[in-house]
């Protein structure tokens, strides 16, 4: 169903810690191709991190927030007869990565007025923490599947 393309392959390892989901994370961060400034902010969000969170490495605090980010089931909307329903659905790991990674940063985006890089320390540490942003999002997307719970059947 989904398209093939080269990304999985040719994604490489962020430069410090070797992690591609970090990797994956700046990618995603980046404007413009300026990854070198992407890279700038993610890792001094890792330093204000650790700083908050002295008694574990920043990156596995990046990992467990992004896994606590990930949905397990979303909503895909199917029509059936003239009816739109919303259908609760599985959700595939690469598609919760992306998702998890685009709900943090589309939370450190909402909010204005601080650097970017401290923005995402502490959405990554309301994550961590299972509140903020980004967690109350996915949230409502499992609230939304529960109470879509009676078109299940409609599963395809």
């Amino acid at each position: 169903m989904g398209r093939l393309t080269a990304s999985k392959e040719k994604l490489a390892p962020d430069p410090k810690h070797g992690s591609l989901l970090a990797g994956k994370f700046i990618n995603s961060m980046m404007w413009s191709g300026k990854k070198s400034i992407a890279q700038a902010i993610f890792y001094e969000a890792l330093d204000i991190l650790a700083k908050k969170v002295p008694d574990q490495q920043s990156i596995d605090v990046f990992t467990q927030a992004v896994e606590n980010v990930k949905p397990n089931i979303e909503v895909r909307s199917k029509r059936v007869g003239g009816a739109s329903y919303q259908v609760p659905m599985q959700v595939n790991r690469t598609r919760q990565q992306s998702l998890a990674i685009r709900w943090i940063l589309g939370a450190c985006r909402e909010k204005k007025g601080r650097p970017m890089a401290q923005k995402l320390a502490d959405e990554l540490m309301a994550a961590y923490r299972r509140e903020g942003a980004a967690y109350t999002k996915r949230e409502n997307v499992h609230r939304m599947a529960e109470a879509n719970k009676a078109f299940a059947h409609f599963a395809w």
